[in-house]
């Protein structure tokens, strides 16, 4: 079976390494701090993984304890394959696995930039929560984690996906208010796919209720949801005059 992780240090690109952590704001005070990057890009890594088809959920684990970016994010994709899986097989109990290696990862701090995050949440969090109980996602959006928070919006991308908002909109709701510019933009993002795929009346009703809510919304927030309104429509929001 490949070393994923020797696979990966092979491959490292120092020039490309700074280019990483400078994009993913690893220095003091930005919200990627202290991270390393071994400079390998995604579409890389994703051959790796391919490369390495067949590796366990516990595997996956153990690259996830990695201080480098790249190999976390193998760990990560690696689950994301088992999990597919998974739902083939219907194996609740590698499910589960996947599921709460994944939470645990979160909570430990090893999913800690936004491309970790969105490459896979929808997949496995919502994935694992389509068709149960979705308390998790409000634990999550409660966090002080803001990547724990947006795994939470991020994970409703599968219900959006299958036409359903209700759930969605709870978890928006929790975190409409939320200072952190990275879980204003994931809002708005989720915001505008609802717009997308289950009816822009849909978001506009969302955007109407509660007393004219888009007015409350983080600019940012707002401004990401009625990306695809018509020029003069968006105006018309961002002036509060709907």
């Amino acid at each position: 079976m490949l070393d994923v992780e020797s696979k990966l240090l092979s491959l490292a690109d120092p020039a490309q390494a700074v280019n990483l952590a400078r994009f993913f704001k690893t220095g003091p005070g930005g919200y990627g701090e202290g991270d390393r990057f071994l400079g390998v890009k995604v579409p890389r890594i994703r051959a790796v993984v391919r490369e390495a088809r067949g590796l366990s959920p516990a595997e996956a684990a153990r690259l996830l304890a990695s201080p480098w970016h790249e190999v976390r994010l193998a760990g990560l994709l690696v689950l994301v394959d088992d999990f597919a899986g998974v739902q083939k097989t219907g194996d609740v109990t590698v499910g589960h696995e996947i599921f709460e290696i994944y939470l645990k990862a979160a909570h430990d701090g090893r999913i800690n930039n936004w491309d970790l995050v969105d490459l896979t949440a929808p997949q496995i969090v919502g994935g694992w929560l389509e068709h149960r109980d979705r308390a998790a996602l409000s634990r999550l959006a409660r966090s002080a984690s803001i990547w724990e928070r947006r795994i939470a919006v991020l994970a409703c991308f599968t219900f959006i996906k299958a036409g359903e908002t209700t759930t969605a909109f709870e978890i928006l709701q929790q975190v409409e208010h939320d200072p952190h510019d990275l879980l204003q933009k994931a809002a708005g993002w989720m915001l505008r796919e609802i717009g997308k795929r289950c009816g822009r009346q849909t978001l506009v009703d969302w955007l109407a209720s509660d007393s004219h809510r888009y007015r409350r919304l983080p600019r940012t927030t707002l401004r990401y949801a009625i990306e695809h309104f018509p020029s003069e429509v968006r105006q018309r929001y961002l002036r509060g005059e709907i």
